[in-house]
């Protein structure tokens, strides 16, 4: 059994409920969705490809490049370390990618069980697509849950980017959890409230967050006073992407 890490850092929540809290990430690779919609454009050996602004987590291209982790005794040694030097316990985020393809995964869940046990809180960034089974392993009831889900411009199918069963399992069993859309302006002058309201029937009383597409700080600008308004006009959360404002990347902020 294993999983792969792309990167790991510590540094500031950048997005959603949790934004400016000080944040340990683990970014994991692999994901079941690609959004092409989503059009961050990137090259591999020539070749050039359009993806989500963590492409380089999600493309098996660069999977040569991340960290295989085959016994997550080594890797908590490690994070205990970091958290002494840090010299507090910060929130922790397992991002990626899409960090549940490995729920199941015995390495992945000792390294969730360890980080419950240590008191710690524990995000999860999933686009929410996988179903998990909450009584088999029961450490994920006590995490928190943002809600990734991807609409109509990831350019995926609805069919592929929408598990209604598997949300609903997350909303009714994690300790926490929340709705986060990346909308642009083009899907605000279209179907963006009628896709959000779709989702958000399947619990109501779960916060939206809703925040500009952009993998950089110009494509930001050009989304988020749409996405602002957009918030104001519905009683939804506005929610910036802090690491982007401030680094102008997403790559190890």
């Amino acid at each position: 059994m294993m999983f792969y890490i792309v990167e790991e850092f510590f540094s500031i929540q950048g997005e959603g409920k949790y934004a400016g809290v000080p944040s340990y990430f683990l970014r994991t690779g692999g994901c079941n969705l690609e959004c092409q919609g989503f059009g961050t454009k990137y090259q591999v050996e020539g070749q050039e490809f359009l993806g989500c602004d963590t492409y380089f987590a999600v493309n098996s291209n660069f999977a040569k490049e991340w960290q295989r982790v085959e016994n997550a005794d080594i890797l908590i040694e490690h994070l205990e370390l970091e958290i002494k030097k840090i010299g507090y316990k910060p929130h922790f985020v397992l991002t990626g990618g899409e960090p549940l393809l490995y729920y199941k995964d015995k390495e992945f869940y000792k390294l969730i069980t360890w980080l419950i046990e240590q008191c710690i809180k524990v995000t999860f960034e999933t686009n929410a697509t996988i179903l998990i089974d909450f009584e088999k392993y029961p450490a994920y009831k006590e995490a928190i849950f943002a809600l990734s889900i991807k609409l109509s411009n990831s350019g995926e199918p609805k069919e592929k980017r929408i598990n209604k069963e598997a949300i609903k399992e997350i909303v009714t069993n994690a300790k926490e959890s929340f709705f986060k859309f990346t909308i642009s302006k083009d899907l605000i002058n279209t179907t963006a409230l009628e896709e959000i309201e779709e989702i958000r029937q399947i619990d109501p009383s779960k916060e939206v967050y809703c925040m500009p597409v952009g993998e950089c700080r110009k494509s930001i600008w050009g989304n988020d006073k749409a996405v602002f308004e957009f918030c104001k006009q519905n009683n939804f959360r506005y929610s910036d992407r802090l690491h982007i404002r401030v680094f102008d990347k997403t790559k190890g902020v």
